[in-house]
């Protein structure tokens, strides 16, 4: 199965596959995305325009279950930065679209009318642009749950919430992660704004049928691989500190640096940083039980498994993953030491499609 370049055309509705430029083929991931951009949006024309393109390019060791690197990186010129942006998430959508045989995926030019609303589905049999004006202005949670039980629970998702289709600059482009859940965000720069201009709600990414992209030298990867592994297992940052505390481990360490952002980056230090920070996080978690996990991995493979299923006093679901970056954002830089509270902050940013980061520090 050779991999090619999907393109899809909004204003027109047509969607073509193409080789693989010679100057892509050894690209993935954000060096892709940045070079596809370079090569054909404009540098000066309107982020939120018909001539920018939003690209989804997964990483080039994608599709093989080799730890942590089942990532995408989805670019296109910022409406936030006026600049090249890349977005990178965990979660499914690079696998499934690697499985496809996807090797990049452009979505270009623009709907005569900007309130219309349109899903795009993508399988091995089909690929389709299909009107979806129930799901304008509805909620990540929900949308999800919509397109779960339509196309069944093995599909992959990307999403917009209500913050993309308003086209707000904190908007951010939503992913499932491998339970399904839909928190993993490629978040950065107003990406998920650049998706709402195309008007495109959802991506379906259906890999039924498909198998593992082959290998020129499937022995000398799998040994490579080992070694990656073993060289994970035996370093105490992926083995021990990121399982048990995940990202949230940071909060300690940068606090102890002078480092964490607090009460609007007027400081780097925040008095009750052991409030929210990782050992806390992973004491709660544990102590609560339930649905609860402090070791969770967002995607197939990851041995690392620095993600977490934070829950409430009851052991019921908050959100999954509360991360470093939204605790200092959304916890220490607006002064607020509960898990509890950034972890509902979180899940309502979240269900909009709003970049923690991004609304913490606005």
């Amino acid at each position: 199965m050779m991999s090619q370049i999907c393109r899809v055309n909004v204003a027109t509705g047509q969607i073509t596959y193409e080789d693989v430029p010679d100057g892509w083929v050894r690209l993935g991931g954000r060096a892709l995305g940045a070079r596809i951009l370079l090569d054909e949006v404009p540098a000066t024309c309107d982020p939120l325009g018909p001539h920018n393109k939003l690209i989804f390019a997964p990483g080039t060791l994608v599709g093989h279950m080799v730890s942590s690197c089942d990532r995408i990186s989805v670019c296109g010129k910022s409406p936030l930065t006026g600049g090249v942006k890349e977005a990178n998430a965990g979660g499914t959508t690079a696998l499934k679209l690697v499985w496809l045989g996807i090797h990049a995926l452009i979505i270009e030019g623009q709907p005569a009318d900007p309130r219309d609303r349109y899903l795009l589905y993508l399988s091995k049999d089909e690929a389709r642009l299909e009107p979806a004006p129930h799901l304008a202005g509805v909620g990540v949670h929900a949308t999800a749950e919509q397109l779960l039980e339509r196309f069944g629970p093995k599909v992959g998702l990307a999403m917009i919430g209500p913050a993309g289709e308003m086209r707000m600059t904190a908007a951010g482009i939503v992913h499932l992660d491998k339970d399904r859940v839909p928190g993993r965000i490629s978040a950065r720069g107003g990406l998920g704004a650049v998706m709402g201009s195309k008007g495109i709600k959802a991506i379906v990414i259906d890999d039924a049928g498909t198998k593992m992209p082959p290998l020129v030298d499937k022995k000398l990867f799998d040994d490579a691989k080992k070694r990656y592994i073993k060289s994970l297992q035996e370093h105490p940052q992926t083995s021990q500190i990121y399982t048990y505390y995940g990202t949230p481990a940071m909060v300690s360490m940068c606090n102890a640096k002078g480092g964490i952002p607090t009460r609007n980056f007027s400081a780097g230090r925040f008095e009750h940083a052991e409030r929210i920070s990782g050992e806390m996080l992973h004491d709660l978690i544990s102590e609560r039980g339930g649905e609860g996990v402090h070791d969770h991995a967002c995607m197939p493979g990851c041995i690392i498994r620095c993600s977490n299923v934070f829950a409430d006093s009851n052991g019921k679901t908050i959100v999954s993953p509360l991360e470093y970056e939204t605790i200092g954002l959304l916890g220490s830089n607006l002064g607020i030491d509960s898990l509890d509270v950034i972890g509902q902050l979180n899940v309502q940013a979240n269900d909009l499609g709003l970049d923690s980061i991004e609304i913490g520090a606005a």
